[in-house]
């Protein structure tokens, strides 16, 4: 299908997208991408380099008659989020995304799209290929590693850029003008328990939970959407209180910034309760599909038969277990008191894997204040750190404090209106966005984030508005036109 896709308009943006997604681009495995990028900058005969992380810098000078206009850095990530659903068979270390066009929506098959930051990506791309659009000086920005830790940006060193004006186009509504995002910190807890094997004969089971609508674990908090790991822990730690269960390993979740879309638990239940235990797990599933009808309408619980385990957790540990994932909070923590409908905190409860006298459980906590972010850290340490587990703190990044004031915020925001006839959503969000990270080495840059309608992001649902790129891209252009002189 990258031949429909180079087909729409604007056919440079797009054209540069499916050849953007036919390169394997995971975090923390960008070689290939930035190889590419690379690759892309030098046949342009453009200023290009590789900083000492991995970022990609390509500079590109003014057009005739902008030469005393300020340097603007446009900026997008290179990597992107790698979700499937458990039915598609994809390999992302070496395949490209399949694209599709349905209706008015760009898609992948059973993946995720890689619009997020893709379409920022191929923006970039597109202007610094173009001969007809004008624009003063850009360097183009391409970070590494924004999904998972954000390293591409900690590791920009101050000096290799000389713009005052950064435009980030990584927000995911048209209609928004980002001028702030919260911080974030990745809380693991770990540990080993002794394993037992069954006492009394038994029966059996899996227990998998899938069909959950997932999303952006930043974006997409504020939603209630279910999550896979507190859905699973809520059904075995009833079952652990009313039967005698014993439970042999949990698989969760998976990425920090996706929320958990699917879960899986192999257990053992004595033969003599066997029927009760069935009628107590359909119940369940009536209310919890109940509860979650509006937020995840194709959620699925499904229970099978199996042959029992041959080793369980050890039953002290199992109960201790389930009670401290239970206390782990989950979702929104506190929203703004400053900022209407912004969530201020949150916690994503992103991983549970139990096997194998291991268990590991993988957080990530965001906010816009810092020291309610280590607040909502801790508790979930304290949490863990109560039944023995190693509770590490790895990859903190401050959040991007909001300058209303800020020249291009004016700017933008009066063109929005100009040529859209409306009011522009100018606002922070909850997302981890690489701006507050870059504003470190580079303090006096302005700063703003925006971009085309993305929905699903982090998910296997993920799409991109074709008629919003379109609307965005004409957008991102005029914008450039009227930055103003250098002061």
């Amino acid at each position: 299908m990258s031949t429909a896709i180079k087909s729409l308009s604007p056919q440079s943006l797009w054209s540069n997208f499916a050849d953007l997604n036919a390169v394997p681009r995971a975090s923390k495995k960008e070689e290939e991408v930035i190889e590419f990028m690379v690759n892309f900058g030098k046949k342009l005969n453009l200023p290009t380099i590789i900083d000492e992380v991995g970022n990609v810098i390509i500079k590109k000078p003014a057009t005739a008659g902008m030469e005393n206009r300020q340097v603007v850095v446009i900026q997008s990530h290179l990597d992107m989020v790698h979700q499937k659903n458990a039915d598609t068979n994809f390999d992302f270390a070496t395949e490209g995304i399949k694209m599709k066009v349905e209706g008015d929506w760009v898609k992948a098959e059973g993946t995720t799209l890689g619009a997020d930051n893709g379409i920022g990506v191929a923006s970039i791309m597109a202007l610094l290929e173009s001969t007809d659009i004008a624009h003063p000086a850009i360097e183009a920005l391409f970070t590494i590693d924004e999904e998972t830790g954000m390293t591409g940006a900690m590791g920009l060193k101050g000096g290799l850029l000389d713009a005052t004006i950064m435009l980030n186009l990584d927000t995911e509504d048209d209609d928004e003008l980002t001028i702030g995002c919260a911080g974030g910190v990745d809380v693991t807890a770990k540990g080993k328990y002794a394993e037992q094997e069954l006492n009394h004969a038994s029966q059996g089971f899996r227990l998998s939970i899938r069909g959950l609508s997932g999303g952006h674990s930043g974006m997409d908090i504020n939603k209630g959407l279910g999550n896979a790991n507190k859905l699973m822990n809520r059904i075995l730690f009833q079952v652990d209180e009313k039967f005698i269960v014993s439970i042999a390993s949990i698989n969760g979740g998976g990425l920090r910034n996706a929320i958990p879309r699917e879960s899986v638990a192999e257990l053992a239940i004595p033969n003599a309760d066997v029927a009760a235990f069935k009628a107590f797990v359909e119940a369940e599933v009536n209310i919890l599909k109940t509860e979650n009808k509006v937020t995840d309408p194709e959620l699925e619980i499904v229970l099978e038969e199996i042959d029992a385990p041959a080793k369980v957790i050890d039953s002290k540990f199992q109960t201790q277990l389930l009670r401290a994932i239970y206390a782990c909070p989950n979702g929104i923590f506190r929203m703004s008191p400053d900022i209407k409908e912004l969530v201020q905190t949150s916690n994503n409860l992103a991983r549970v894997l139990v096997e194998n006298g291991d268990y590991t459980i993988l957080c990530l906590s965001r906010s816009s204040v810092d020291t309610e972010k280590w607040d909502i850290a801790r508790s979930i340490q304290g949490a863990f750190e109560m039944i023995g587990a190693e509770v590490s703190f790895d990859g903190s990044y401050p959040g991007w404090t909001p300058n209303p004031q800020a020249s291009i915020i004016t700017l933008m925001s009066d063109l929005y209106r100009e040529m859209f006839d409306s009011e522009p959503h100018v606002n922070a969000c909850h997302a981890g966005l690489e701006c507050g990270i870059l504003g470190t080495n580079y303090p006096g840059m302005e700063m703003i984030s925006f971009g085309p309608n993305i929905r699903g992001a982090h998910s296997p649902d993920e799409r991109v508005q074709i008629s919003s790129v379109q609307k965005y891209w004409p957008y991102l252009l005029e914008t450039l036109k009227r930055i103003p002189e250098k002061v």
